[in-house]
């Protein structure tokens, strides 16, 4: 069990139920996708969903101290298959602390249609050393031939948490994690596919780093206390870059050392759009901006009377909205998750309500004898019967305007088609 999972359950065990959302905020109804269970043993994924080129959905599994998993789901059939065994394409049979236990990156999608992920370690049970673990793969997966093929182990006893891909230049951006705390050493490294060598830009001692590209193809790696470095692969210069928000300088301020970024790049590629894991607000940054600074600004509030939140889901769609499922924090009948999104040039980000299950009977929480199942606790059933969902982890925003929030315990998919673009 992970101790991150644990602490969910030791936190739930404290929530009365039933309990209600907040009567100010509306519900906001998904369609609900059980993801197959024999792909998981603690109901988890984390935020691995992208849309592919060919607008099914690619979503990461995992499986502690067994194996990790890349999943596929059909919006047209409905129906979820799996498409990458990541013990079977690296040719491993370990166990425990040894094994690929997780896709934890965030997919992202090549020019070729491509799905680039990467895997990463659980948790080590007691007895079980750090040194088991190898090292994370990179691997994608061609949905055309229906083929994966690894790239080797980035960094060894490190895990991978960001992969994107620059199939022009045949190059591929990794994150790596360690894992430690409280530093995450996490390497920023390039990856050739052509003959498969791994160079290291260094340390950036920063947890769950999300790495994006800009307009000119250069790829941006934050860095722990409130920096951000950059690569550019036409002059092959690496540069340390300052942040300001609204013109204040965020090093020890705003973004703190150990702050955990959720980053997505515009469709443009010429913003950046930021959410820090608690705090509740919406950044942008400039891309397009001279010198050694990168500037930012404020957006406002993502939930405008909440008192703590939690954000680990955050995209950006193809028609240039962000969208984010944040968690608000602090409530006497439990966390809540709220849809919130936001248009740029908008005064502020919208709330479209606390989210809701449209089909309650997707998956059943109890066993025969009424017993809650296993990692099925974080389905809260509301007053009026509804059932919402407190712990979302990934989103994505599909070309057709469709949004996708995946949950965990139980590992759900939700589908929210009243956003889907209208027919001319």
């Amino acid at each position: 069990m992970s101790a991150w999972t644990l602490s969910l359950l030791l936190w739930t065990a404290t929530v009365p139920a039933p309990a209600a959302a907040p009567a100010a905020s509306p519900w906001v109804f998904g369609t609900a996708y059980k993801l197959p269970s024999e792909y998981t043993n603690q109901e988890s994924g984390y935020f691995s969903i992208v849309e592919g080129l060919n607008g099914r959905i690619y979503i990461g599994a995992a499986k502690y101290g067994v194996n990790a998993y890349l999943l596929e789901f059909d919006p047209k059939s409905q129906q979820t298959r799996m498409v990458m065994d990541v013990h079977q394409v690296i040719g491993s049979q370990a166990t425990g602390f040894a094994a690929q236990a997780k896709i934890h990156t965030r997919n992202n999608v090549g020019v070729s249609g491509k799905i680039w992920v990467g895997s990463k370690q659980g948790y080590p049970e007691k007895g079980e050393s750090r040194d088991l673990y190898p090292g994370g793969y990179v691997l994608s997966y061609d949905p055309t031939r229906g083929k994966s093929e690894h790239y080797g182990i980035a960094k060894p006893k490190h895990g991978i948490i960001s992969v994107m891909p620059d199939e022009k230049r045949d190059l591929v951006y990794v994150s790596t994690c360690s894992d430690d705390r409280p530093i995450d050493h996490t390497h920023f490294m390039i990856l050739n596919t052509k003959t498969k060598q791994y160079r290291d830009l260094g340390d950036m001692e920063q947890a769950y780093a999300f790495i994006v590209l800009d307009h000119q193809d250069r790829a941006y790696h934050p860095k722990r206390g409130g920096l951000v470095v950059r690569y550019d692969p036409q002059t092959d210069r690496v540069e340390t870059l300052k942040v300001t928000i609204d013109g204040r300088p965020v090093q020890g301020t705003i973004i703190k050392d150990h702050a955990i970024l959720n980053w997505d790049a515009s469709p443009d590629r010429k913003t950046l759009w930021s959410v820090e894991l608690f705090t509740n607000e919406l950044w942008s940054f400039d891309l397009t901006a001279p010198g050694d600074t990168l500037p930012g600004r404020s957006h406002g509030k993502l939930l405008a009377h909440a008192k703590a939140t939690d954000c680990r889901a955050m995209c950006v769609a193809p028609d240039g909205r962000v969208w984010m499922a944040v968690s608000e924090r602090g409530l006497p009948e439990g966390q809540v998750s709220h849809l919130v999104s936001y248009t740029p040039g908008a005064p502020a980000p919208v709330d479209h309500g606390v989210i809701a299950c449209a089909n309650p009977d997707f998956t059943s929480l109890t066993d025969a004898s009424g017993k809650l199942k296993p990692w099925h606790h974080t389905l809260r059933k509301a007053k009026d019967g509804t059932l919402t969902p407190w712990q979302p982890l990934g989103i994505c925003a599909a070309r057709d305007g469709t949004v996708y929030v995946l949950t965990i315990a139980p590992f759900t998919l939700y589908r929210f088609d009243q956003f889907r673009k209208k027919a001319p």
